[in-house]
């Protein structure tokens, strides 16, 4: 059996004071993270924070496209309803 997955667009702002991740305009989701933009630190960060989030583990959490880029495309495998949008 396949579990359902979900892709959501994030928008990432490093060198924050906390670790955020909240829903914004348009569908798409805005991570404020503490960690830099250096050596995959902030990318870490994002998938432990998108996994915390959704409640699933993270490896069940991907970046799909934009890995050097500010805005990614993320995929969660499972999670709850809230990502799916039920």
């Amino acid at each position: 059996m396949r579990v359902p997955s979900t892709v959501i667009e994030v928008r990432v702002k490093p060198n924050c004071r906390v670790s955020l991740l909240e829903q914004a305009d348009g569908g798409t989701w805005l991570a404020q993270l503490k960690s830099p933009p250096v050596d995959g630190k902030a990318n870490a960060e994002l998938l432990a924070l998108v996994a915390r989030h959704f409640g699933c583990r993270k490896s069940a959490v991907s970046i799909k496209s934009g890995a050097s880029s500010r805005t990614k495309r993320v995929q969660v495998e499972g999670g709850s309803a809230t990502v799916r949008g039920e």
